[in-house]
């Protein structure tokens, strides 16, 4: 699988996956969330950008389980790198979505069994690191005993500077039946999880994005917790320092209240 890449590049995405769909994925078989799903949030952008301030070179996203490759399209129309990665082909095969319009950059991958992605040019295949890896209600669909398998993904494509950014239901879902969630677990069981593979998480991280995610509980997601990892988090970027002001406007952005207040003034929810 290769891609034409953005301007900021001459050169093609490669990438190379032992399995390009996750088969037994109950998301798979019976489509709910990868049908539906082309989350964005363009706050949530623009503070992830301002973590990396002095690039040389654009940002490199990898997004796992990215469904309608919303998020993936914001960055790359921001001048950034970004490769979306989907366990299931249903958006693929309806040109559904941001794969409409940048199926360059979308690829169909089960990220429970190893790929590579490579820049390739005209003389070698490069492997990229990404600075940073995103998940969005990706890992309750992961079963328990696959979980190591992700995780070591992650860690193969992330740069020692990197983190890796997630959102995670607790909950239990069914579609018609089907148990989508395979594996429901709280917060804490999640960090312990995977610290034993390595990463560590780090609440000052979610504290800084301060609400404001592409899914969480303000964004389509009710009752998700968000982390947000590194293997060397004494490498880990900078957060930078921001007016009380930003900070209100975080948390007032897309809460109940000003949802409530856009209704009373313009009847629209």
């Amino acid at each position: 699988m290769t891609s034409e890449h953005p301007k900021n590049y001459r050169h093609r995405v490669v990438v190379k996956a032992e399995r390009e769909i996750a088969y037994e994925s109950p998301d798979h078989l019976y489509p709910w969330g990868t049908k539906r799903d082309n989350s964005r949030n363009r706050r949530f952008n623009r503070k992830l950008y301002a973590l990396y301030p002095e690039f040389k070179d654009p940002m490199k996203v990898l997004d796992l389980g990215c469904s309608g490759g919303g998020f993936v399209k914001d960055c790359i129309d921001d001048g950034y790198l970004a490769v979306g990665l989907e366990g299931s082909d249903y958006s693929k095969i309806h040109k559904r979505a941001e794969w409409a319009l940048i199926p360059d950059f979308l690829f169909t991958c089960d990220i429970t069994r190893k790929f590579e992605i490579f820049l390739d040019t005209e003389t070698r295949q490069s492997p990229i690191k990404f600075d940073v890896v995103t998940m969005w209600e990706v890992f309750e669909h992961i079963a328990d005993a696959d979980i190591e398998k992700v995780a070591l993904n992650v860690r193969n494509h992330l740069k020692d500077t990197g983190i890796w950014v997630v959102s995670i239901s607790p909950n239990d879902e069914d579609f018609e039946g089907i148990k989508l969630h395979l594996s429901v677990h709280p917060k804490e069981w999640w960090i312990e999880k995977l610290k034993k593979y390595g990463f560590m998480h780090m609440e000052s991280y979610v504290q800084y994005f301060n609400t404001q995610f592409i899914r969480g509980p303000k964004y389509g997601a009710e009752g998700t917790f968000h982390l947000v990892l590194s293997h060397n988090p004494a490498k880990a970027p900078k957060i930078p320092r921001e007016s009380f002001f930003k900070r209100i406007m975080d948390r007032w952005i897309a809460s109940k209240a000003q949802k409530f207040f856009k209704l009373i003034v313009t009847g629209e929810k």
